[in-house]
Formats: C-alpha cells, structure tokens, sequence
C-alpha cells in the first residue's frame, strides 16, 4: 500500500503477522534497549513466529555481527539465526563493493560487524589513511571509538578518497538513555572536511535492496521505532510500515510527522503485530477511532471520548496530519496526550 499522501493510520481487519508475510524488525528501541528485551517482544515475536511469520532483524548498527546480534536475540527468548538479521554494514559493504574491484583495501572506522561485512565482500580492511586506502567506511564503533579514529577518515576523506557511511542516525538507545549515534560520528568528519558519504543505511535505498535480497519478502512490513529511519525507509520503498512507541519516537513527535515519517499503522509495542488495526474514519466534526473522536478547532486539538489511548492517538494523527497536509503539524498536543496519559 503506498503511502504516498497519507492522512491518517489504516486499518486492517486481519492481524498483521497474517496479513504480511515477513517482519522486517528494528532492533534497538523495538526488541531490545540497553541489551535487554522490551516488554512482550519476546512472547509477541514467538505467537507470530508460531503463526508462520517470517521474522527478519534489520538494523542500522553496524557493530555487532549477523552471528552476535543472532546469538543475543536466542539468549533473549526470540530465536535466530546468523541469516536472519541483516544490517547496515552488509549494505554498505555491498555499496562499495559495487564501485571498487575486489581486492580493495578500505579504511575501516568502526568495529566487528563492519570488518566482517567487507570481507565478506572480498574487500580489505585497513587501519590507517597511510595503507593507501581506495575508500573510506565509518559505522558505529561503539561508546569506546576514539577521536583519533576519526581523525584517520578525515585524513583520508581530505586527499580525496572516496567516503562511505554505514548510516547517519543521529542517536541510538541504551539502556540509560539516548546516546549518540554513528551519524553523530559523521558529522565529525564531515566539518573536519567539509566533504559528504555515500550512506547506504535506512532510510536510503541501498538498505531496502539488501533487505529484499537477503529475505526475499513478498509482503513485507517494516517494525520500527523511529520515523527517519524505519519509517521513511518504509515510505521509500513503498511497503507498509508499523510504529511501536517503544523506542525513540514518542506521540508528539508521530502527530507532528511529515508525510514520508507517517506510519501505515501505530501500536504501542510488538503486541500489535498480533491484531487487526482499527479503522479511523472521518464524521462530521472530526475523526473516530474505537471510541474517541479527535479534531482540530481555533488552532488546538480537541479529543472527546474515551477507550483504548492508542485510539485516541490514531484518531489525534488522523486530525494533525489532515491539517499539516506535506507540512508538519505544529500545534501542541500535550493537553490532549496527557488525556491519553501519553
């Protein structure tokens, strides 16, 4: 379903783990934050694992490797094997194995998932811009990665050779909070030398095509938590997309999504891969979602009724995003989220 011009969430009448073939599931903020799992992930996953859902974990951290995050998901309760995580690193690596002879020697920023991921692209990774590197990779290192890291990438990235990002998140979750992520790293080089990565992580095609080729989903639905990744990579490769509030994206910050950041669907965990999604639809006055009634009036939002919050949130989206059209809504919903203890 495209969703192109979407103003509000769908609905489905079938549960969604039937409706679609494959879960094309995040990570952080979706499974697991801070190494440990989320709540009902576990239980969620396995009923629609059971049910015959494929279940892929894509990720846009390029440390760990398809082997490890395999291993810590069986250790959590969700069984997986190395084949069914896909990440970040194996794209780019790819990106650049498609613009260099094998055999090349890249100058590797990071840790063990993208080292791993370029050989297994036939490329050779290096550690220093005086290993006469042909490219330049940097991916998340870990809280650990040292200035001088990135002082070799801006060495290197300032002779001219050609720079590559496993993805550009600005953040990513832990366990205490939200951390700087690699694209925060990124920006280091790029104001030390002015010059911009190829970046092949979500939301950007190159990620999708790894993700298709490596799962081979028919109908596939993207699971994440946050709209510039998850989200928008959903948009862009024109497949539906469920958000949980898990994770990095709160309810203020989906009312206010512009349309590439709308979700298909919305549900507060990975419990919702196991329902249908109720119908929002327009009435005069407003917008109806199991039992509220959500509009906009005299420049605020307005929401009458009661039921389930994740309800009054579907019909609140469905009012901010009519009003934004392909803007961004930029009313204060706090008055009504606290309605919905939101």
């Amino acid at each position: 379903m495209s969703q192109t011009g979407r103003i509000m969430p769908s609905g489905s009448e079938r549960a969604l783990n039937e409706a679609y073939d494959t879960a094309l599931l995040d990570l952080d903020g979706v499974v697991y934050a801070g190494g440990e799992a989320i709540a009902h992930a576990v239980d969620a996953l396995a009923v629609a694992r059971d049910g015959g859902m494929h279940l892929a974990y894509v990720t846009n951290n390029a440390l760990r490797t398809p082997d490890a995050v395999a291993a810590h998901l069986t250790e959590l309760g969700v069984p997986a094997e190395p084949a069914d995580v896909i990440t970040s690193a194996q794209a780019v690596a790819r990106l650049i194995a498609d613009q260099l002879p094998q055999g090349s020697r890249v100058l590797l920023i990071g840790g063990e998932g993208l080292r791993v991921a370029l050989i297994e692209r036939g490329l050779v990774p290096v550690e220093s811009a005086d290993d006469d590197p042909a490219a330049v990779v940097q991916g998340y290192g870990g809280p650990d990665i040292t200035w001088a890291r990135f002082a070799e990438a801006s060495y290197a990235v300032a002779r001219g050779v050609p720079w590559f990002a496993s993805n550009t998140d600005l953040t990513i979750p832990s366990g205490r909070g939200i951390a700087p992520g690699n694209g925060a790293a990124v920006e280091v080089v790029r104001i030390a030398t002015g010059a911009e990565p190829q970046v092949a992580g979500k939301p950007l095609p190159p990620m999708h095509r790894e993700t298709v080729l490596r799962t081979g989903a028919e109908r596939p639905l993207v699971v994440g938590d946050r709209l510039d990744t998850d989200i928008e990579g959903a948009f862009n490769g024109g497949v539906d997309s469920l958000l949980v509030l898990t994770g990095v994206t709160d309810a203020a910050r989906l009312l206010a999504a512009r349309p590439e950041h709308r979700p298909t669907f919305v549900d507060a965990d990975l419990r919702g891969l196991l329902t249908g999604q109720p119908e929002v639809a327009e009435r005069e006055g407003g917008f109806v979602c199991g039992g509220w009634t959500a509009s906009v009036a005299d420049g605020a939002f307005a929401l009458d009724g009661d039921g389930e919050a994740m309800d009054g949130l579907r019909a609140l989206c469905a009012a901010a995003w009519t009003r934004a059209g392909d803007g961004a809504c930029d009313l204060d919903p706090s008055k009504v989220l606290e309605l919905l203890g939101l």
